[in-house]
């Protein structure tokens, strides 16, 4: 193989983040082929998590991070990480999830993921879980409404058989709902901001 066509493999592999058995086809030869020439030229290969992550996302990262710029912007930036670490799901690697039954604290984590990543409203996924007496058409409508979501953004409900009478009844009147946004390369940087 010439100089030009292991500088195309490396362009092909590194910029433009092709896989091995689609370089492979380009050039009509066999995967290991391209692996002995990406191992010659000292590229580390990408990782099986890398790889799905980048089929899934083959425009780049669906997210754009950027820096509070003023006090207000560093205000709700410190409130959003801070939502994250006390409410968050943390232990869930592949994705940022934090649930709530206030629509306050919620809208204020949807505007920092927002703000600060540059993530579409449209592409966030909500998870309703209500107890057997919370009419669900009602609850459905309520978060509807203080979220500004469509019904269509959300995953099956999970319903819960009342139990004994409790505070809940005030708390959770329309139920609790998580939010959800499927980015392992988010939810890693969200940890790696949080003061673990």
């Amino acid at each position: 193989m010439n100089k030009s066509s292991i500088s195309k493999i490396s362009r092909l592999y590194v910029g433009q983040k092709k896989s091995v058995s689609e370089i492979a086809k380009i050039f009509g030869c066999s995967e290991n082929r391209i692996n002995y020439w990406l191992a010659k030229e000292g590229i580390k290969k990408r990782s099986i998590s890398e790889a799905i992550y980048i089929k899934h996302n083959p425009n780049g990262d669906p997210f754009r991070f950027i820096l509070p710029k003023n006090v207000d912007e560093a205000v709700l930036f410190g409130m959003g990480l801070g939502l994250y670490w006390g409410e968050g799901t943390k232990a869930n690697k592949t994705c940022v999830r934090l649930g709530n039954s206030d629509a306050a604290l919620l809208n204020v984590f949807i505007d920092f993921l927002i703000k600060f990543f540059h993530i579409k409203k449209k592409d966030l996924r909500f998870h309703l879980h209500v107890f057997t007496d919370i009419d669900l058409n009602e609850a459905y409508g309520y978060w509807i409404k203080k979220l500004k979501i469509k019904k269509e953004q959300f995953y099956k409900p999970i319903i819960t058989k009342t139990g004994k009478l409790g505070t809940y009844r005030k708390k959770s009147k329309y139920g609790v709902v998580t939010v959800y946004y499927s980015n392992k390369k988010l939810r890693d940087l969200l940890i790696g901001n949080l003061p673990l």
